[in-house]
């Protein structure tokens, strides 16, 4: 029993001596994951947001400017192009990217024989590199692409899915759709997964239908997840590059009418004369309107739990 005990307050010294040695050593083990934040998000973030009130150039620091790069997008025709189309991608792609993603994960989380195909068949875009995604859907609806190709075989016409405003708008949503679907269809996967099978079996005695049974249990059950998958397809269409630039060119579409926020901030920030400043302000509202768009969905949510 001494020995024991001699042996636990020895123990015990070690540990303290060991903690005196080396105060800082849970410091030691965040540092890797803090330097990488810091270094790739917070001072870029930091940066951005002073570079946002001066007048600084790719190769000229630049002075303090106060609020007039803030002014000058108000006067800025592009900067309220850009504005519309990100708002439009908004509405167009984020009751797409909410409602079909759980339906179709109703479909696929049957277990029956086969379904380990579709759902890997479903998840495919998500993983393939979005270049890759956009030449493929350019290539597609191009004038001279297989689609226009089947609608002139059929005697309808070609459509110029690449060269009016509008359709190439659409065009966009529609890839970005299709390549978000399986991400979020996985998140309602998991979601649903949770549900108790008792609900849907009461239902179904009390004479409930399918639709009903969808409507009165399933939305309540993962409303909370819709409410996830809609805060992130949001803040992901508001900050849409990759498609619409693939789709449309540098140009941003016929006279740059489909140019959106961040392939503006890429255009006007980039380049040997690149104007850093404006280009830093107008990342600093499209951050903004982005939080103002989480704050708003979740906002919503409370409203709807009260």
């Amino acid at each position: 029993m001494a020995t024991s005990a001699v042996s636990r307050v020895r123990r015990a010294r070690g540990v303290r001596r060991v903690r005196r040695q080396l105060p800082a050593s849970p410091w030691l083990f965040a540092a890797p994951g803090l330097l990488i934040t810091g270094a790739f998000i917070l001072y870029p973030f930091v940066s951005t947001l002073l570079n946002a009130f001066t007048d600084r150039r790719t190769l000229i620091p630049g002075t303090f400017v106060g609020l007039a790069n803030f002014r000058a997008l108000l006067h800025d025709d592009m900067f309220w192009i850009g504005l519309r189309n990100s708002t439009l991608y908004v509405l167009g792609v984020v009751p797409a990217l909410v409602i079909l993603p759980l339906l179709l994960a109703l479909l696929v989380q049957k277990n029956i024989p086969g379904i380990t195909f579709f759902r890997s068949a479903f998840y495919t875009p998500v993983v393939a590199s979005i270049v890759v995604v956009g030449l493929i859907w350019v290539w597609l609806l191009d004038e001279r692409g297989l689609i226009n190709s089947l609608l002139e075989t059929v005697g309808v016409g070609r459509v110029g899915f690449l060269s009016d405003q509008w359709l190439l708008l659409l065009s966009a949503m529609a890839v970005t759709v299709w390549k978000g679907l399986g991400y979020y269809m996985i998140i309602y996967l998991a979601a649903l997964a949770n549900v108790p099978r008792e609900l849907h079996e009461a239902a179904a005695v009390d004479g409930a239908g399918a639709f009903r049974r969808f409507l009165s249990v399933t939305v309540p059950a993962v409303r909370s997840t819709m409410v996830l998958v809609g805060a992130l397809s949001s803040v992901a269409a508001f900050k849409v590059f990759s498609e619409v630039y693939l789709m449309a060119g540098p140009s941003g579409g016929p006279a740059g009418e489909d140019t959106t926020l961040v392939m503006l901030v890429q255009r006007t920030g980039t380049g040997l004369t690149g104007r850093v400043g404006y280009a830093s302000a107008i990342s600093v509202v499209v951050f903004v309107v982005t939080v103002a768009l989480m704050l708003l969905v979740l906002r919503a949510d409370r409203r709807e739990e009260r």
